[in-house]
């Protein structure tokens, strides 16, 4: 086996597709194709089982993608120890869209001047999709709503947020659910850690939840906010960045509804040098971050 081969095998199995693996190589299908054929020949076994329409892996080549991602890890370690233990390589960040927007922009500023032998790529998508990419190994780290207690994992806080629903600006009082019941509410789609908050809420107040508009920005989401069409959640960091935002009433939850905290996390075992170095950047600029948060709730 070569590394370039597994490096396809990998991108192949978190895609499900070769066209799309290949796009993302900026490679040709065909080249890939018949790389993987060599890879299962090598092995003598099938990696992949097409079902409608997209590849999946075989139960042989989920074990491949675990020794995989371990191999690569390796690699980088390597790469770093023989460097004196300083960053460098690759190092893939997964984040949820509102830290990316608010939080990350510093921390980022800060990684690339202290390291910038490191090619940090930043991803950012639902809680849940980033907990896949952790698992499935296409992701080195994840910033997502915890904390969490899965196999396999650990993590970090990194900040606490405070929760808020908005709705149009001469919308009476929220004190429950109940006195939203039935309205639209604009929202991520599945797998959005905030959305599932949200859903508790309603479950809770044993209230029903009108229609679900899934929108991939809080932008967008204002906007169908002000024009008084539903409802949304989201922290009140990310409000306060939004323009717009003097034109929505603020409603604040009852507890447990109205914290939440974001963890960054990863998998156990699987801490190189990059990592560490993220982890250390993180830790200490909490203490500002968190004040910056009071002051942005206030």
């Amino acid at each position: 086996m070569e590394f370039s081969q597994l490096r396809i095998f990998q991108a192949v199995a978190q895609e499900g597709s070769i066209t799309k693996a290949a796009e993302r190589l900026h490679r040709v299908p065909s080249n890939l194709s018949t790389r993987l054929k060599q890879l299962e020949d090598q092995l003598g076994v099938e990696l992949f089982l097409r079902e409608r329409q997209r590849l999946q892996l075989s139960p042989a080549g989920k074990v491949l993608l675990d020794y995989a991602v371990r191999l690569f890890a390796l690699h980088d370690e390597a790469h770093a120890a023989v460097q004196g233990g300083q960053p460098a390589g690759d190092f893939v960040l997964g984040t949820m869209y509102s830290t990316a927007a608010i939080h990350l922009p510093a921390l980022l500023a800060r990684y690339h001047k202290a390291y910038p032998a490191v090619n940090l790529q930043v991803q950012a998508g639902p809680s849940g999709e980033l907990l896949e990419g952790l698992l499935s190994g296409r992701l080195d780290a994840a910033l997502v709503d915890g904390p969490l207690q899965l196999a396999g994992l650990d993590g970090v806080p990194l900040c606490n947020e405070e929760l808020v629903l908005i709705s149009e600006a001469d919308h009476p009082p929220v004190r429950s659910a109940r006195d939203v019941e039935g309205r639209a509410v604009f929202t991520f789609r599945q797998g959005c850690a905030y959305r599932m908050r949200l859903e508790a809420w309603y479950a809770h107040d044993h209230a029903a939840m009108g229609r679900v508009m899934e929108i991939e920005s809080y932008p967008s989401m204002l906007a169908c906010v002000i024009a008084g069409s539903g409802v949304a959640l989201m922290s009140a960091s990310m409000l306060a960045s939004l323009p717009g935002r003097e034109s929505v009433a603020v409603h604040p939850l009852q507890p447990p509804f109205d914290q939440a905290t974001t963890w960054l996390m990863w998998r156990k075992s699987m801490v190189g040098a990059n990592l560490n170095a993220w982890i250390e950047l993180q830790q200490a600029g909490r203490p500002a971050l968190e004040s910056e948060l009071e002051a942005a709730s206030a």
